[in-house]
């Protein structure tokens, strides 16, 4: 199947299917004409990969998950690997809410003081 045809069954754009293809998360074959052709697999594949950069992770953190994202990635237990990548990503995002939770608490002090109204 052509890109094209890949971005509409999986959700994903042709930009972001030549990104995953960059970062050696999918492969293509070239046709003569030079146009990507991508097997039935790659269906799964993508939507793996977007199921887990839906849970946050990003493509690096998605390239520990490759012996995987051919099948089922709920189906099976989790590897050790797996879950400190997951366990790590968490530590990072709970430390981006804390850091934009405070920086929230700063301007809602800061417009109290101005005696301005805080949602």
């Amino acid at each position: 199947m052509r890109i094209g045809e890949l971005a509409e069954a999986t959700g994903a754009t042709p930009r972001a299917l030549r990104h995953y293809e960059q970062q050696g998360l999918i492969t293509s074959a070239r046709a003569a004409n030079g146009y990507r052709e991508y097997d039935a697999g790659a269906v799964v594949r993508v939507r793996n990969i977007r199921r887990l950069l839906a849970a946050g992770l990003t493509l690096d953190d998605v390239l520990v998950f490759l012996p995987c994202l051919d099948g089922d990635v709920t189906a099976g237990p989790a590897s050790a690997v797996a879950l400190k990548v997951a366990r790590d990503r968490l530590a990072v995002l709970d430390a981006r809410i804390a850091a934009q939770t405070e920086l929230r608490d700063r301007l809602a002090a800061a417009l109290r003081e101005a005696g301005a109204e805080v949602p």
